[in-house]
Parts: C-alpha cells; sequence; structure tokens
C-alpha cells in the first residue's frame, strides 16, 4: 500500500511539473523546474494564480507592447 501512496505522490510532482512547464511556454516565462513550488518565485506565483482561475501576466503580451512601442518611437527618428 505504501508503494501506491509513493507513486502517486511521485505522479502528482511530474503532472504539476508538466503543467508549469506547459503555463511557462504559453505564458512567456522561463521553465526553471527548480522554481516549482517555491513561493519565492514570481513565475510561481503567477502559475498558482493561472491554477487558481485568476488573471496571470502574460509575457508574450508585455513584450509584443514594448515592442510596437519601440517600433513607433523608431519610426519619428
Amino acid at each position: 500500500m505504501t508503494n501506491t501512496i509513493t507513486n502517486s505522490k511521485v505522479q502528482q510532482i511530474f503532472d504539476d511539473l508538466d503543467k508549469y512547464r506547459e503555463f511557462c511556454s504559453t505564458h512567456g516565462y522561463v521553465f526553471d523546474e527548480a522554481e516549482l513550488y517555491s513561493n519565492k518565485s514570481f513565475v510561481y506565483r503567477q502559475f498558482q494564480k493561472y491554477i487558481a482561475g485568476k488573471p496571470a501576466k502574460n509575457q508574450w503580451e508585455l513584450d509584443y507592447l514594448k515592442f510596437k512601442e519601440q517600433e513607433t518611437a523608431m519610426l519619428y527618428m
């Protein structure tokens, strides 16, 4: 019985890692598996928001806005 409990805990960790990696790639964050379960990490806190159904910052959108601002500034130089 202990073996199945341990296996389920290990499986849960790998499932969480997969979800975290997917979040990082879709939201434009650098994936670092060492930050999983670390509340000091900004990226992991954003992941927790996402899991809870709250809006998390999407770096792809922020980077796109910054790129457009720079592109517009370059046109007027």
